[in-house]
């Protein structure tokens, strides 16, 4: 091996990048969930593009991963209109205006699971298909949780299930479980536990 020594130019790149120039943004669709906006812009080489993207409710979302105890968490299972299938993840849900991710992440946990937390921890906050979507999900990691109920807006009783921290590559392999989310979510939470264990 020669004694070269190599700058780490991808750093360096992004260091100097210019956000394109937006030209304007219009709505170009709606439903009754979603609304398109096309945005017309300009990158810095002088490059001219029209992108679309899903517009935002600004309001952001969050996922908690509950833990029963230090080795044991639930899931729910809950239809997915997307893929038409049920699949396994865990709760999760919009953030209500006026309400901090902290008291959403409580409020999903006790409309989904009948349990509440005494205390969180945010693990990360998460982009969602950054390319066409503007929205953020912020993940918890819930312990010492206790009974509390709350009415919820989903369709039929969600399908709960309770899982070892041991047997989280047997959940990895499994089809109902894939949603890029949940799977992050039980990384985060394992680095996490990791951590804090002595």
């Amino acid at each position: 091996m020669s004694g070269k020594t190599f700058e780490n130019k991808s750093t360096t790149q992004l260091g100097s990048l210019t956000l394109p120039h937006v030209h304007e943004t219009k709505l170009v669709a709606e439903s009754r969930l979603f609304k398109i906006e096309q945005v017309e812009l300009t990158f810095s080489n002088g490059e001219h593009r029209f992108y679309e993207r899903m517009k935002s409710s600004g309001r952001g979302a969050v996922m908690v991963v509950p833990m029963v105890n230090e080795e044991q968490f639930i899931l729910v299972s809950e239809y997915a209109a997307g893929i038409h299938s049920y699949e396994l993840g865990f709760p999760k849900g919009l953030i209500d205006p006026g309400e901090t991710p902290e008291e959403a992440a409580n409020r999903e946990l006790k409309e989904e699971i009948g349990f509440g937390a005494k205390r969180l921890v945010k693990l990360k906050t998460l982009s969602i298909a950054p390319s066409y979507f503007n929205s953020e999900m912020h993940i918890f990691i819930a312990f010492d949780l206790y009974p509390e109920t709350l009415p919820g807006d989903e369709p039929e009783p969600l399908v709960l299930s309770h899982w070892q921290l041991q047997d989280s590559d047997e959940l990895m392999d499994r089809e109902d479980f894939s949603e890029a989310r949940s799977v992050t979510a039980l990384f985060l939470a394992r680095q996490f536990l990791t951590k804090v264990r002595p």
